[in-house]
């Protein structure tokens, strides 16, 4: 929970504690309800979030930056998506390259979400789909690659720079 919800949703709590304890026990109960209501509806997105609003199972938006409000029973946050460039490290394990050499390679691969609807509605995890494709793609440029010629030319290179 943000601080702007928590301090609004404290606030009408204490007024309902207040007005039942001093002026009458039966107008309480509103402030807690609406205190209640406040906790669950009131929502603040930081800039690089978005957040994926369903309303009874359909779309119904996506919230960028700033304050902004749902119904409790008829919108769920489905998803938050961080839009910042995120790093993801991995190893391609054992890749055989064209000419059957085995090589071990790890690498990174830095990214981040364009479509943050696609990314939270199209595809089940988007992390480990963007972790599997990479792999993928490492694996078939390893594939691609000639570790003999790759070796004679780095061979070749160094005379010429010795």
């Amino acid at each position: 929970m943000n601080p702007i919800t928590l301090a609004l949703s404290a606030a009408f709590a204490l007024a309902g504690v207040a007005i039942g304890e001093w002026v009458s026990l039966y107008m309480a109960p509103p402030f807690f309800v609406v205190a209640i209501l406040i906790a669950l509806s009131v929502k603040v997105a930081n800039v690089w979030q978005k957040f994926v609003i369903l309303r009874v199972g359909k779309l119904q938006s996506v919230k960028g930056a700033g304050f902004f409000m749902i119904i409790p029973v008829l919108d769920s946050v489905v998803a938050i998506i961080d839009e910042r460039i995120q790093t993801t490290a991995f190893n391609a394990e054992q890749a055989l390259t064209r000419d059957t050499v085995p090589v071990n390679v790890d690498a990174i691969i830095f990214w981040h979400v364009h479509d943050a609807q696609k990314a939270a509605l199209a595809i089940t995890d988007y992390r480990q789909a963007i972790d599997r494709v990479a792999q993928t793609s490492l694996r078939e440029m390893i594939g691609i690659f000639d570790a003999g010629r790759a070796a004679l030319r780095s061979k070749s290179s160094r005379r010429a720079f010795a």
